[in-house]
């Protein structure tokens, strides 16, 4: 195999693991039913929906400022040296905003398919930490090119969409908006 393509590969089978390994805890780890700190809100579910909205925004902000560091997008007033800056701290947020709410569904609910809903939700939500696991390792290489890492950036975003409209917009639609 062409060591070029093993250095790849090596990120993507490691994503894949992340992957595999939170929905197989998911499933086999017993529901502890326990819930967490809400940070405030009047209920963990709560929380947990205005934090995937922040982390869905915040991976917006993280799609416009790729597209202007690739040069795809074109920023006001030409080319933006905070963009970089902006990309990098918009997804630390949005990863940190996830954790309260991944380990409160993984170790309180656990993976679970009582409805099609439910089942996407748990799914994209273990696709979306080992699609994250394969970029920031992607990046980690030397010659990360631009194009791979976007592919692996939108997939990512995906995730993040894919989670928050089969959490939070579901339940900003069923329930209503909440603090």
């Amino acid at each position: 195999m062409n060591r070029s393509i093993g250095l790849w590969l090596a990120p993507l089978f490691a994503g894949g693991a992340v992957a595999l390994v939170l929905g197989v805890y998911g499933r086999v780890h017993p529901p502890a039913r326990e819930l967490i700190v809400s940070f405030g809100f009047s209920t963990v579910l709560t929380m947990k929906v205005w934090f995937g909205t922040f982390a869905v925004l915040l991976a917006g902000v993280q799609v416009v400022t790729a597209l202007a560091m690739g040069g795809v997008l074109r920023l006001p007033g030409g080319r933006r040296p905070w963009a970089a800056g902006a990309h990098r701290w918009s997804g630390r947020l949005a990863f940190l905003f996830t954790l309260p709410v991944a380990f409160h569904c993984l170790y309180s609910l656990g993976l679970q398919y009582s409805s099609p809903r439910v089942l996407v939700h748990s799914v994209v939500g273990c696709l979306l930490y080992g699609a994250f696991t394969t970029k920031m390792l992607m990046l980690s290489r030397e010659n990360a090119r631009f194009g791979a890492v976007a592919v692996v950036g939108g997939v990512v975003f995906a995730g993040f969409v894919g989670v928050w409209l089969t959490s939070s917009l579901w339940f900003f639609a069923t329930v209503g908006i909440r603090v």
